[in-house]
């Protein structure tokens, strides 16, 4: 069952000598690596490159949504830091990368 970790000894050779590692020693741990590869760090690195292709690509008087749930307009844009109004003369300055979403305009009016 767990030959993948230990070399069997094969009997038949001359005695004393053990079989050399064979493809499947090689190939399971490969297969692991591989799947790790495309379940696990391609898809988060896709989503990162998205998350800041949007952070980028915001302007004033998007609506957003912010990681913790809540939705604003952008009035002020920086270099690092934004600034949101949540609502009549309640204005917030934050981080650029806490901005989960855009939604599409007009979004806000029909809350």
């Amino acid at each position: 069952m767990l030959d993948f970790l230990i070399s069997p000894v094969m009997a038949g050779g001359a005695a004393g000598q053990a079989a050399g590692p064979g493809m499947m020693d090689f190939a399971f741990p490969a297969i692991l690596l591989a799947l790790f590869y495309f379940m696990l760090i391609r898809p988060q690195s896709k989503r990162a490159k998205a998350h800041r292709e949007l952070v980028a690509a915001l302007t004033l008087g998007d609506e957003i949504v912010t990681d913790g749930g809540m939705m604003g307009k952008i009035s002020a844009i920086g270099e690092n830091s934004i600034t949101v109004e949540f609502s009549e003369n309640m204005l917030v300055k934050m981080r650029r990368e806490s901005i989960a979403s855009v939604m599409p305009k007009g979004t806000l009016k029909k809350l």
